[in-house]
């Protein structure tokens, strides 16, 4: 496994994987990986300026078209706690629906699945976390409480045919309580598969995590569940996302969360910048030799066009390279053209 956490290691450590992939596991040319895009939803919910209803559905529709099958696309939560995401009712209503995408939303509660259902929604997310002191920050409650509540919620859930993911924060550590134990995540991870939950998404919510803390804690849940039942969600604060998702590839885990040009944050987690960008996954994954359905172009586009109704620097470094080609490769058409009228 990774042993070095350095990212300026990183480039040859990604080299020497690939090269050993074949032996180890990692990678065949064939694979299929899953990135599920969330930045319509976590990665805006934590801008404090409103952004335009008619904004969030049109990077939606933009996203729908660039091959994802699955977009995360608002909450039920509270607006008192998640102003950003009012308007979720009218986004549901008015976006785009792809046949070939799920659209999941944010459940907190058994109201929150009703409007789901009333939207037309099929596919939802409950949370939690591995530490009580950040689930009562995020929702008001400890572990346990918060286990009770998603009950009703998969009973109604089962009843109208609707998959229920988990989210799962905090899984390498908390910013209230430091460090956490790989068992205990494993542990309370598979205590939702019992319950029901039919995808585990593993969220380094603060970006805390490296190669080797993700290495361990992975190796701790798979003792329990099989990697088919895990999703992988890292924010890039300490810029090692990339690499720990190398790290879940070798762990036979297949989804990832990522949202276009590395929007995200927590509004319960001080310090955490955004989630990995998806054009930076998918670049990578593709350079692997996997296979993921996804057209990187349409994802730039998607990650510029709400970088710029947002006023933020695109995150995505292979967004902010390809853009910048373009911009090289046209001036330099232009005085070809200039050139050879004279």
């Amino acid at each position: 496994m990774i042993k070095h956490t350095s990212m300026f290691r990183y480039a040859t450590l990604a080299s020497r994987i690939s090269r050993e992939a074949p032996r180890r596991g990692l990678t065949t040319a064939s694979e299929f990986v899953q990135v599920n895009e969330v930045g319509a939803r976590d990665g805006l919910q934590n801008i404090r300026t409103f952004v335009d209803t008619d904004v969030k559905i049109n990077l939606i529709n933009r996203l729908s078209r660039t091959g994802l099958r699955n977009i995360d696309t608002t909450s039920f939560v509270s607006p008192k706690w998640i102003p950003q995401l009012a308007d979720n009712r009218e986004v549901l209503t008015r976006m785009w629906r792809n046949p070939a995408v799920s659209y999941s939303v944010l459940t907190p509660n058994l109201r929150g699945l009703e409007s789901a259902l009333e939207c037309g929604i099929k596919e939802v997310q409950v949370f939690t976390a591995v530490t009580d002191s950040f689930t009562r920050n995020n929702i008001s409650c400890n572990i346990e409480e918060s286990l009770e509540r998603f009950k009703p919620v998969l009973e109604m859930a089962k009843a109208h045919d609707v998959r229920v993911k988990a989210g799962l924060s905090c899984v390498v550590g908390c910013p209230y309580e430091g460090s956490v134990h790989p068992d205990k995540v494993a542990s309370l991870s598979k205590r939702l598969v019992d319950m029901g939950i039919q995808e585990i998404n593993l969220a380094d919510t603060i970006g805390v995590g490296t190669p080797g803390s993700v290495d361990a804690m992975l190796k701790s849940v798979s003792q329990l569940l099989p990697p088919n039942l895990l999703a992988l969600h890292f924010h890039d604060t300490y810029g090692q996302a990339l690499a720990n998702c190398v790290v879940g590839l070798d762990h036979g885990v297949r989804i990832f969360e990522s949202s276009v040009s590395g929007l995200g944050g927590c509004p319960f987690a001080p310090g955490a910048t955004g989630n990995v960008a998806t054009e930076d996954l998918v670049y990578m994954l593709h350079g692997y030799g996997y296979t993921t359905g996804l057209h990187l172009e349409g994802l730039i586009e998607a990650g510029e066009y709400i970088s710029q109704h947002l006023g933020r620097v695109n995150m995505s470094r292979v967004a902010t390279a390809t853009i910048a080609k373009r911009k090289r490769d046209s001036n330099t058409s232009d005085k070809t053209v200039g050139q050879g009228a004279h």
